[in-house]
């Protein structure tokens, strides 16, 4: 079984930033904790400090499904929608070149 590897992105609203920063990093804590998480890094946008990124990867997809079953996750995510613009976090799935 392979791994799971994606990044969120999502848009801060307008004076929301360091809310969602701080949001954002206790959050990453918790999922760090999480038994099959192996990556949650947090990110802010260089050029547009309101646009953040996470980069995230799981040992399976059983771990995975565990993460976005975990209740923390509900939390975190009522906690963020009324904070960004975007409905949810924008996910995009990645998988490894050929031969990298």
């Amino acid at each position: 079984m392979t791994g799971v590897v994606l990044f969120a992105e999502f848009t801060a609203k307008p004076g929301a930033a360091d809310s969602v920063a701080e949001l954002i990093v206790g959050f990453a804590e918790t999922v760090r904790a999480e038994p099959g998480n192996t990556t949650f890094e947090v990110y802010r946008r260089a050029e547009d400090s309101d646009r953040f990124f996470v980069f995230e990867e799981y040992r399976d997809r059983a771990a995975f499904e565990e993460h976005i079953g975990a209740e923390a996750g509900r939390v975190f995510n009522a906690a963020l929608g009324p904070l960004i613009v975007e409905p949810a976090s924008q996910l995009t799935f990645l998988h490894a070149a050929a031969g990298a």
